[in-house]
């Protein structure tokens, strides 16, 4: 698969949750993170989406946000 964006992850998916017009698909990373991603129901069927398929989750933002956590002493 080759595409313009640099941050391709491959992965597993690893769940599936079906909305109306939406769903959300779970892909876990090489690491056991996992990353969801919100696309159309139509986007599912035609990638032939299923648990335990291999993809690609492809991360691109015009923005990154940063968080931290807060650690309580």
């Amino acid at each position: 698969m080759k595409l313009s964006a640099r941050n391709q992850l491959k992965g597993k998916v690893v769940s599936i949750e079906k909305g109306a017009v939406n769903g959300i698909v779970g892909i876990e990373l090489k690491g056991g993170d996992v990353v969801t991603a919100t696309i159309s129901l139509n986007s599912i069927q035609e990638l032939g989406l299923e648990v335990g398929k291999e993809a690609y989750a492809v991360i691109k933002a015009t923005s990154v946000m940063v968080g931290v956590d807060h650690h309580h002493s």
